[in-house]
């Protein structure tokens, strides 16, 4: 499909739900879609994935932004237009599709485990059980490689960062930041709060994927 083809279709086949999104020109050969969630953010980048738009030659998503990478900048003003008329659906955005895709067993013993408690005002116990007791979905990665950003948990989980980061952290730590939650795939510096650690491998090579928490994943923790 050439361009001009894609000009005369902008309308058509465009779903008519709820969210609409804010495109923003990213140099001359990329555009970046700005949402009002991860949430949203998932929801886009599986429509957009679909809609396997000409032009379009990859599909980046982050916290709040999709990260749209053209082919040439000729395709940057017709793939704008056609992104401000796309929606996706509540639906799509709410995912109720849920099932876990990965189970990750954890001991609980972190450092912050305490601290934690005292943010949300549950006990030991019951931020456990919080961290367990639903499903957790990836995100975007970043950071370092295996490093999966997990959304969608106990919103009564979200805390803030360490005032002061840890310039050591052991692979396989398991962590909690803002509305996140993620598990350190080696030993690195950083801030979160530390709930509990893992053996599982996030990083891999020899794996035909690398990463064992891909995105949209769901991921269940398991007390051990």
């Amino acid at each position: 499909m050439s361009v001009t083809d894609l000009t005369d279709n902008v309308s058509k086949d465009l779903p008519t739900d709820l969210v609409g999104n804010t495109v923003l020109d990213f140099g001359d050969s990329a555009l970046m879609l700005q949402c009002g969630s991860t949430a949203e953010v998932l929801a886009w980048v599986a429509q957009l994935r679909a809609a396997a738009l000409p032009g379009v030659v990859d599909v980046v998503p982050a916290a709040r932004t999709v990260l749209v990478k053209l082919d040439s900048p000729r395709f940057q003003g017709v793939i704008r237009q056609r992104l401000r008329k796309m929606r996706v659906s509540a639906e799509e955005v709410a995912a109720p599709d849920r099932r876990a895709d990965v189970v990750i067993d954890v001991v609980y013993d972190g450092p912050d485990l305490a601290e934690v408690a005292g943010h949300t005002g549950l006990t030991i116990t019951q931020v456990i059980d919080a961290h367990t007791g639903s499903l957790w979905r990836v995100g975007f990665s970043g950071f370092a490689p295996g490093f999966a950003y997990l959304v969608d948990g106990d919103a009564r989980l979200a805390v803030p960062r360490r005032s002061e980061p840890r310039t050591s952290v052991p692979a396989g730590s398991v962590g909690l930041a803002g509305e996140f939650s993620a598990i350190y795939p080696r030993q690195s510096p950083g801030g979160w709060q530390l709930i509990g650690h893992t053996d599982a491998v996030l990083w891999e090579l020899e794996r035909p994927d690398p990463a064992l928490l891909a995105q949209v994943m769901w991921v269940q923790f398991r007390a051990v």
